[in-house]
C-alpha cells in the first residue's frame, strides 16, 4: 500500500519483518561482544583494510569494539549508542550495557512469538526495573565519611574494573596508581589534569606516577635547560619568519639587493614580535605552532626556554594546570596572565627526553608514565587505565559501592521473583523475562571463564534465596564465594547506568513495528 505513495527506492518492512530484523541485528551486536565479559574475557582484533590504514588493534573494551564496527542495521546502531553514552557518563560497563539489552531482547522475542503484545512486555518490564533498581540502592554502601574506608573501597573498585582489562595481572599496582591521581584532584573531577604518557620499553609494572606535567617534546637549541620558579607564556601564534600571506600577492624586484630588503624587514618583524613576548616577564615560551631558527636564537639570546609544537590538547591542558592563559596577540602584556610552576627541566625516561613541569599551580596535576613492550599493549593499557580513572571520578561523585561477581543482578532477579507471585496477568511473565536476563549476566561471565555456569548461577540463587546477599562468583577458583572477602566492588552508577540505559534501550527496540528506508533525494543533471 505504502507504495503508492513512497518515492522510488524508499522501502518499508512491517510488523513481524520489522520486528525480526530489529531482534537480530541488536541480539547479533550483543553476541560479538558478550565473549569479552568478565575476568576471564577473550580480546578482539580489530583490522582497518583501508589502503592508507592497514593498523590493528588488540582489545576487549566494549566501547572500541562497538564504536570501530560499521553498521546497517537500525536497532544494532542504539546498543552502539547506549555503549558510547556509558562510556561517556562512567567509564566502565560499556560491554555490560550491551549484552544485558541483547539478553533483554532475546527473552522479549520468545514472549512475542507466544503471542504476547509488545506493549504488555514493556509495562511488565518497567515494574520489573523499579524493583531491581529498588533492590540495588537498598544494597548499595557509602563509606565517604571516612577517608580510609572510602580510598580502600576506591581500590578495590578499580581493581574490580581492571580485573577484566589487560591489566589484570598487574592489577593491585595500576588501581593504586589510578586512586592515588585521582584523589590528588581532590573532588574537582577534571581528569585534564590527569596526563596518560607512553612510553615503549621496558615492562608494565616499570609504569609509574609522575608528581607534575611532562611534555613529549624537546627544548630549543642553546636555551637554559632547567628553569626555577617559571613564569610560563603560553600561546598560539605563528613564529615562522613573516611571510606575505596575502592569497595570491606578488612582489616584483630588479635587483638582488630588494630581495635582501625584503628578507630583513621580515627578520625586523619578527625581532618586534619577539621583543614584545620578552616583554611579558615570562622565562619559557610554549608555542602551540613552530618557532623558527631567528626567534629560536633570540629567546636564546635572553635566557629564555622556548618550546615548540605543543599540541592544542597539550596547550589547553597546560593552561589548566599551570594556571595560565593561551595567548595569541602581545600588545598588552598587562592583560595576560602567566602560568607558574617550581622548575621546568629536560628528564630522561628510559631513552627518550621529555621535559617535566614540577610544582604547577593547580597541584592537582600529575602524569601517568606507561611503560610496555609494544604501542599496541600501550594502547589497550592507556584504555584499561582511562576507565579506571572515569569510574573513579564517578564513584568520587557518587560514592556509593556496590558487590560485584554477579551478586547484585542475583539480588535484583531475586526481588523481581518475589514480586511476581503477587503479580497477576501477563505482565508476571514479562518481569520473569527481566529477572531471568539479569541472571544471564553472571551466566555469560561463567561461561567465560570455562566454567559449568548453569551449576554455578543455580547455587548463587538458593545462596540468595537463604540470604547470603553478598555471595557471587570466584572466577579464579571456579564456585561461589563471599565477596566481602575477595574484595570484588563495582560502583553503584556504573551498575545503575548499565541497568537503566539496557532497558530503556530494549523498549525502545520491542516498542518498533515499521522501519522505513528513504532513499536520498537525487539531484537533477547539471548540478
Amino acid at each position: 500500500m505504502e507504495g503508492a505513495f513512497l518515492n522510488h527506492g524508499a522501502t518499508v518492512d512491517k510488523g513481524e519483518n520489522a520486528r525480526l530484523s530489529s531482534f537480530i541485528g541488536a541480539i547479533a551486536i550483543a553476541d560479538m561482544v558478550k565473549t569479552t565479559l568478565g575476568p576471564k574475557g577473550m580480546d578482539k582484533i580489530l583490522q582497518k583494510v583501508s589502503e592508507g590504514d592497514q593498523s590493528v588493534t588488540v582489545t576487549n573494551d566494549g566501547a572500541t569494539i562497538l564504536r570501530s564496527v560499521m553498521l546497517d542495521n537500525a536497532a544494532a546502531k542504539v546498543l552502539v549508542d547506549i555503549a558510547r553514552v556509558q562510556d561517556d557518563e562512567v567509564g566502565d560497563g560499556t560491554t555490560s550495557v550491551a549484552v544485558f539489552c541483547g539478553e533483554l531482547l532475546r527473552e522479549a522475542e520468545k514472549l512475542v512469538n507466544e503471542r504476547i503484545h509488545p506493549q504488555t512486555i514493556a509495562a511488565g518490564w518497567r515494574v520489573a526495573r523499579n524493583l531491581a533498581k529498588k533492590a540495588l540502592e537498598d544494597s548499595a554502601v557509602d563509606n565517604s565519611q571516612n577517608d580510609d574506608l572510602f580510598r580502600a573501597d576506591l581500590v578495590r573498585i578499580a581493581t574490580t574494573t581492571l580485573s577484566s582489562k589487560l591489566l589484570t595481572h598487574e592489577k593491585t599496582y595500576f588501581a593504586t596508581l589510578a586512586v592515588d591521581a585521582v584523589m590528588r584532584l581532590k573532588g574537582s573531577n577534571n581528569l585534564d589534569h590527569i596526563q596518560i604518557l607512553k612510553k615503549a620499553g621496558g615492562q608494565l609494572k616499570d609504569s609509574y606516577l609522575e608528581d607534575g606535567f611532562l611534555m613529549d617534546k624537546q627544548i630549543g637549541v642553546g636555551q637554559p635547560k632547567r628553569v626555577e620558579n617559571a613564569k610560563i607564556l603560553i600561546a598560539n601564534t605563528s613564529m615562522d619568519t613573516d611571510k606575505i600571506k596575502i592569497y595570491g600577492s606578488r612582489v616584483k624586484v630588479d635587483s638582488m639587493n630588494k630581495v635582501a630588503e625584503i628578507e630583513e624587514a621580515e627578520k625586523d618583524k619578527m625581532r618586534q614580535k619577539c621583543q614584545k613576548i620578552i616583554a611579558h616577564g615570562a622565562n619559557v615560551f610554549i608555542n602551540r605552532q613552530l618557532i623558527y631558527n631567528l626567534p629560536e636564537s633570540i629567546f636564546a639570546e635572553n635566557g629564555i626556554m622556548a618550546i615548540e609544537h605543543a599540541d592544542f590538547d597539550g596547550v589547553e591542558r597546560l593552561a589548566a594546570v599551570t594556571g595560565g592563559e593561551v595567548t595569541s596577540t602581545f600588545e598588552h602584556p598587562e592583560l595576560v596572565t602567566l602560568g607558574e610552576c617550581d622548575v621546568v627541566e629536560e628528564i630522561m625516561i628510559g631513552e627518550d627526553k621529555v621535559i617535566r613541569l614540577g610544582g604547577c599551580k593547580s597541584g592537582a596535576a600529575c602524569t601517568i608514565v606507561l611503560r610496555g613492550a609494544s604501542s599496541h599493549l600501550l594502547d589497550e593499557a592507556e584504555r584499561s587505565l582511562h576507565d579506571a580513572l572515569c569510574i573513579l571520578q564517578a564513584t568520587v561523585k557518587d560514592p556509593r559501592r556496590i558487590y560485584g561477581g554477579g551478586c547484585t543482578e542475583v539480588l535484583m532477579a531475586l526481588a523481581i521473583d518475589r514480586e511476581v507471585e503477587n503479580t497477576p496477568g501477563k505482565q508476571a511473565i514479562a518481569m520473569s523475562a527481566f529477572a531471568k536476563a539479569l541472571r544471564q549476566m553472571p551466566s555469560i561471565i561463567a561461561d567465560n571463564g570455562g566454567y559449568d555456569s548453569a551449576e554455578l548461577v543455580t547455587q548463587l540463587r538458593a545462596k540468595h534465596a537463604a540470604g547470603g546477599n553478598t555471595w557471587g562468583l570466584d572466577m579464579y577458583e571456579g564456585k561461589i564465594a563471599d565477596m566481602i572477602d575477595l574484595g570484588v566492588m563495582e560502583s553503584f552508577k556504573s551498575k545503575y547506568q548499565v541497568l537503566m540505559s539496557a532497558s530503556e534501550a530494549a523498549e525502545m527496540i520491542l516498542r518498533v513495528d515499521d522501519i522505513i528506508k528513504c532513499a536520498p533525494r537525487q539531484r537533477d543533471e547539471g548540478y
